[in-house]
């Protein structure tokens, strides 16, 4: 297989990453939490210099949003030396992180990162701080062995994607010109396992509802009333309950028409991804599985369109009793979709589905919490044949093809910037994004930083600077 290029740089630079790592996860930067605004703000700094040291051009911290409604800071930096003629690379990542919430169920603090020889474990560490830190050292681990790299290289790390990203698509466009790149590489995502490398093809969509039922002014007393006027918790329990029928597909009209099925070459990919269930269901913390008939956990989690229940609540929640018919319900729901799906599709069957099914009187308001369309790179696209190979010669075997469950701004790259988006994820399912105890392992991230120097120095045979 021959020499990898970053192998004695990561040998020599290991003590030295653990170190930067641990302190940049110390910044408790929750974009969520208005309380921690200062902490993203001293999170892109730390980012910045992170970019500096390792040899990175014109590194800015870019503000977002608008006067009145501001967003938190994104990190740019760049390196053109390569020229004109050679290909231009974006990275893209996110220095934000999620809530800590249950704290109660962390074995240890989630700031205070837990380091031992095969992980490190804090809040941020996979999502998305290591993952990032693992490109910025690739670069700088290049610069270390050949002073020069291949490729223009430009980063751009947001601080707002656990949030939704609210003003990237803003930012896209505003920094455009500077921003304009061949190939977009994400490094945000996993792999199956640490012996099994895979890269994700496709990111599902998103569209998010919340429907309020109102069936009556007040809420009424069961004994007087009950059994002759319209329940609000009857009647959104009903309706949640219709959103799927008895094969486990989602009743909105049309929901299905335009989703892409698995091409040949990822349909193949899917069956040699090893499936425990008992596993799947322990990782997950449940009995069994369920939804659509006929197709596979990983197909449900990537390949298919989606809805889910995200949030219920009417009537009397807190202890003890309280004998009343609620006059008032909501649920939220949350749709993921798949490779052709459009969102304001999906958004207008989701209220079609929503007037069929309220009765008649209901009170209905339905208020969208915002889209994202799906992405799909083709497998054959040179990029990511690249790609295939940097990460065949690092785990010494050709990876697998899957798709991303999640959302995020990655449609967003590849439409504004018209550019192909690759995905370079090294964490792994066991390493509990947005949950208690996140953690990454350390062998991934060294083999991470090996894959990306390499992916680097393949996309300098790029074709025709697609």
């Amino acid at each position: 297989m021959g020499e990898l290029l970053l192998s004695d740089y990561v040998e020599r630079s290991k003590e030295r990453v653990v170190r930067t790592l641990v302190r940049w996860l110390q910044i408790p930067s929750i974009s969520a939490q208005a309380e921690h605004t200062g902490d993203v703000a001293t999170s892109a700094d730390f980012c910045a210099a992170l970019m500096s040291d390792a040899g990175l051009k014109k590194v800015e911290v870019l503000p977002t949003g608008s006067e009145g409604n501001a967003g938190a800071p994104a990190v740019y930096g760049e390196w053109l030396g390569a020229g004109k003629d050679a290909p231009t690379i974006l990275i893209y990542g996110h220095h934000d992180v999620q809530p800590v919430d249950p704290l109660g169920q962390w074995r240890s603090p989630p700031f205070e990162p837990d380091v031992s020889a095969t992980e490190i474990k804090a809040r941020g560490v996979s999502d998305d701080k290591g993952q990032v830190l693992m490109q910025i050292e690739a670069i700088h681990g290049l610069f270390t062995e050949r002073e020069h790299l291949p490729v223009n290289v430009k980063f751009l790390v947001e601080g707002e994607e656990e949030v939704g990203s609210p003003h990237f698509e803003q930012l896209l466009r505003s920094e455009g010109e500077r921003l304009k790149a061949d190939v977009v590489v994400v490094s945000d995502t996993e792999m199956v396992a640490p012996d099994i490398p895979s890269t994700v093809l496709s990111m599902r969509g998103l569209v998010t509802f919340d429907v309020v039922l109102r069936t009556g002014s007040s809420d009424l007393h069961s004994g007087i009333w009950g059994g002759t006027v319209p329940n609000a918790a009857l009647t959104a329990a009903r309706m949640v309950a219709s959103l799927h029928d008895g094969h486990g597909r989602v009743t909105l009209p049309g929901f299905y028409d335009r989703v892409r099925e698995l091409s040949a070459q990822e349909a193949r990919s899917l069956v040699e991804v090893p499936f425990d269930e008992a596993n799947f269901c322990r990782q997950a913390g449940v009995a069994f599985l369920e939804g659509e008939e006929g197709r596979s956990p990983y197909e449900r989690t990537g390949a298919r369109p989606t809805a889910e229940v995200v949030g219920i609540h009417s009537g009397y929640g807190d202890a003890g009793m309280k004998t009343i018919v609620p006059a008032v319900a909501n649920f939220k729901v949350a749709l993921r979709l798949v490779a052709d799906q459009r969102p304001e599709e999906v958004a207008t069957a989701f209220r079609q589905w929503v007037a069929e099914r309220a009765p008649k009187g209901v009170q209905v308001t339905l208020t969208p919490h915002g889209s994202v369309a799906p992405l799909s790179t083709s497998a054959d696209h040179p990029a990511v044949r690249i790609l295939s190979g940097a990460i065949e010669r690092t785990w010494g075997r050709r990876p697998l093809f899957t798709r991303g469950g999640g959302s995020g701004p990655e449609e967003s790259l590849g439409r504004v910037l018209a550019a192909p988006v690759i995905f370079l994820g090294v964490a792994l399912p066991e390493d509990n994004f947005h949950a208690p105890n996140e953690r990454l392992d350390l062998h991934q991230l060294w083999r991470g930083i090996i894959a990306s120097g390499e992916l680097l120095v393949g996309l300098a045979d790029l074709p025709n600077k697609p």
